[in-house]
């Protein structure tokens, strides 16, 4: 008899986990609340990564003068852009439904609740049915976080998801946190033409980056008039006749029409039964093992509401890793998930990527590490491309030349740091990548050269 195997949640993890299950021969059930394809994925990341693609195009039609061209003033055509965001997220969504359909996974359109540790019940707008299942999947995402202090109108005061696009572009906005979505939503709307400041709790964006990479982001934000207010903590934000006054704990006080909330999320496992099928839950998060599984073996959390990285790619590998313990592989070959191997990246301009073991984190821990740099103004692409910002940066084992980790600050950092992923991911040394042909002209030779 096929395992019966019902997953709460239909974004990146819980569809990756119920396409490999099927494929495997479970009988999936896919209970959804939102949208297939995920609330988070559709409605903030595609949509955020839309639009900083259409404001990178408009950066750069700014900088054509350098390459032998008229410069050009070009406007966002905000019908045209929201149509274009509806566009892509229906053709993701269409997609993610039809693989789904072909792998014969039940989808439900409505909400779940444990009854207890194998019984769910799903209600949706005219029926309300238990599923029995055998093994349970949560992977119900998060949303973002609103302190007391503020209160969002969807207008002026926004959260993450009422940007995109906004109902008006603003002539001047206050992004509060300094994190990986707030800096790109400085990128974004600075892009478009606003005024921006960005409220920094620390001493430098991107706390937790290697402070090099900050620093690349930081001298750009300053060439294009962001205001960067460090070492300051929102406390209030509230409409004042025509503007949003945002007032910091030090006594500062910004002042702009707009102002959008960036200060991370919680995790949407509120009202989901968890306590009645006895699974620990620390901080909203549920608490998984490496295999994904909660304290009760047959219950899995993935994506954003396991507490591990919140990325899409993540969430898709845990969902993977996920359908193949439920499905007995584990006992076979299996190899467990690694967070700390897991490339990220920032859509900002230049973007950042980083992957592995970081140069700050080494030193830290008092760890020997070789760090070899190499600056995109000495590769030809990059002049060529008329856009020299950045850099790569290896860490390597100095003893083995093994790859630990690596960042990248520049044009397409995002697809380079895949090349430094692999080496990092299968134990190549830094003598493999300098040895590897690679394209000339091309971004990517900074890669062989640091790595030399």
């Amino acid at each position: 008899m096929a395992t019966k195997f019902v997953i709460i949640g239909g974004g990146p993890a819980g569809n990756a986990a119920a396409t490999h299950a099927a494929r495997l021969g479970a009988e999936v059930t896919i209970v959804e609340r939102d949208v297939i394809g995920g609330a988070a994925h559709l409605w903030d990341c595609i949509p955020s990564k839309t639009m900083i693609a259409t404001g990178g195009a408009m950066s750069f039609t700014r900088r054509i003068g350098g390459m032998g061209l008229e410069k050009q003033d070009v406007e966002v055509d905000i019908e045209a852009l929201t149509e274009r965001i509806d566009d892509i997220k229906g053709r993701l969504g269409r997609n993610t439904t039809r693989l789904l359909e072909s792998q014969n996974v039940r989808m439900i359109a409505g909400s779940a609740r444990l009854l207890d540790a194998h019984r769910i019940e799903v209600t949706t707008p005219t029926s309300v049915e238990v599923l029995q299942a055998d093994a349970i999947l949560v992977a119900t995402g998060s949303r973002p976080r609103i302190p007391d202090w503020c209160h969002p109108d969807g207008e002026r005061i926004l959260t993450t998801r009422d940007c995109y696009p906004p109902k008006e572009f603003p002539t001047s906005i206050t992004v509060v946190g300094s994190g990986v979505t707030g800096v790109e939503f400085v990128h974004m709307f600075s892009s478009f033409g606003a005024a921006v400041t960005l409220v920094v709790s620390r001493q430098q964006v991107l706390p937790n980056k290697d402070p090099e990479v900050a620093a690349v982001l930081e001298d750009d934000f300053l060439q294009r008039g962001v205001r960067l207010l460090k070492g300051a903590r929102a406390t209030s934000i509230e409409r004042i006749g025509g503007e949003v006054v945002v007032s910091c704990d030090d006594g500062r006080i910004v002042r702009s029409s707009h102002a959008v909330l960036a200060i991370g999320s919680v995790a949407n496992t509120d009202g989901l039964g968890l306590e009645a099928a006895g699974v620990d839950v620390d901080g909203g998060y549920v608490t998984i093992n490496r295999h994904c599984q909660s304290n009760i073996s047959h219950i899995y959390a993935a994506g954003d509401v396991s507490g591990k990285l919140p990325l899409s790619s993540v969430a898709s590998m845990q969902g993977r890793k996920v359908a193949e313990h439920v499905m007995g592989l584990s006992k076979v070959s299996h190899r467990h998930l690694d967070y700390d191997k897991a490339a990220s990246a920032i859509f900002t301009e230049p973007e950042i990527a980083d992957v592995g073991l970081a140069e700050t984190e080494a030193f830290a821990e008092g760890r020997k590490i070789r760090v070899t740099k190499v600056p995109f103004s000495a590769t030809a692409k990059a002049l060529i491309n008329n856009d020299s910002r950045g850099f790569v940066k290896i860490v390597s084992d100095p003893a083995t030349g093994v790859v630990l980790g690596g960042s990248i600050v520049g044009r397409h950092a995002a697809e380079l740091i895949s090349v430094i992923a692999l080496a990092v991911t299968a134990h190549l040394k830094v003598s493999d990548i300098v040895e590897s042909l690679l394209v000339h002209p091309a971004l990517s030779e900074a890669l062989a050269e640091a790595a030399e």
